[in-house]
């Protein structure tokens, strides 16, 4: 397994953005498709956005699309989440994820059963 783990969580107000990064290590990181998930107190773990082993392929949440992009850079063994216009209903931990793939399948998947490696989280909080 790869580990991961996440930064660039804080407070923000309403309006304002966050980059969260997540930086895996232990093994080759084009060999994960990767995806950021999240979970607010009480609620379930949901998909925010995921994207493929090359990048070339993305996917988000619909409360997301617009607002967030998530990137990669293979060569940094990093994962971004741009997050842009945040609402007080962002508020959550973000958790990073991991999913080993063949490099045929350079797609994405938005279930978080399928994805093997967690990091730790970093809390968002976005105040009204």
């Amino acid at each position: 397994q790869v580990q991961l783990v996440e930064s660039g969580g804080g407070l923000v107000h309403t309006g304002g953005s966050l980059r969260l990064s997540c930086e895996a290590s232990g093994r080759r990181f084009s060999d994960y498709a990767m995806a950021w998930f999240r979970q607010a107190p009480g609620k379930e773990r949901e998909f925010a956005a995921a994207i493929s082993w090359s990048g070339r392929s993305t996917d988000y949440d619909d409360s997301v699309k617009g607002r967030f992009a998530i990137s990669r850079d293979n060569a940094k063994n990093t994962v971004y989440l741009q997050m842009n216009t945040l609402r007080p209903e962002n508020t959550a931990t973000y958790y990073c994820a991991a999913r080993g793939v063949d490099y045929a399948a350079d797609d994405t998947t938005s279930g978080d059963t399928d994805y093997d490696s967690w990091g730790q989280g970093t809390q968002v909080t976005v105040s009204s």
